[in-house]
């Protein structure tokens, strides 16, 4: 294995690892390219815009949709499931993996971030990062502006209220909403569907 490669690997199992090797520069230039094609496509250029979609995810399902403009860092390292839809100025930091189910919406301005940096300044200027994975169930609303931190758990059947900051995971069949969210409904699934939710 290469010295690349040996940080890469460490980067995805959630290892310390040499963010300022040069080869990370050059794979976030190879992404940002792409996402600079997407980004600037007429918005009835749907097929183009899916092409570029397929060659940037590390998978995804049928009936995907995306709104420009959008951001990333990888991409390879995202996982999207069947249904998914995600409104204007979507940015996943994807240094870890990123699992995203079934039938799943994102609001605008949503961030989702696995890239963690050292607190302590000295160490933080060496260029050392390690990643948390975020995982995201089926069935999730996410509403706009809010932020998924690092390391973040969503279960099945949740609505992330509006502006809320996710610092710990959320079970399934719940609201959160909050900074930092916190749970302030239980859903019975198929009991709620008619319910007004704020903030969301």
């Amino acid at each position: 294995m290469t010295d690349f490669e040996i940080e890469w690997n460490r980067m995805i199992n959630g290892e310390i690892y040499n963010a300022v090797n040069p080869e990370f520069f050059k794979k976030l230039e190879i992404t940002r390219l792409k996402l600079w094609e997407f980004n600037n496509l007429k918005p009835s250029q749907t097929q183009k815009q899916a092409e570029i979609l397929h060659t940037l995810f590390g998978s995804h399902g049928t009936n995907m949709r995306i709104n420009q403009p959008f951001r990333c860092d990888f991409g390879c390292n995202i996982f999207i499931g069947n249904n998914f839809f995600a409104n204007f100025n979507l940015t996943i930091l994807d240094e870890g993996k990123v699992s995203i189910g079934d039938n799943v919406f994102i609001g605008p301005n949503v961030n989702i971030f696995t890239a963690c940096h050292p607190i302590d300044p000295a160490e933080r200027n060496t260029g050392v990062e390690w990643s948390e994975p975020v995982t995201i169930g089926n069935n999730v609303w996410i509403g706009g502006g809010a932020t998924i931190l690092p390391g973040i758990t969503i279960g099945n059947n949740v609505v992330i209220g509006a502006g809320s900051v996710v610092t710990k995971n959320i079970s399934g069949n719940s609201v959160a909403a909050g900074n930092p969210a916190r749970i302030i409904k239980h859903l019975t699934p198929g009991n709620n569907c008619h319910d007004t939710v704020e903030p969301c």
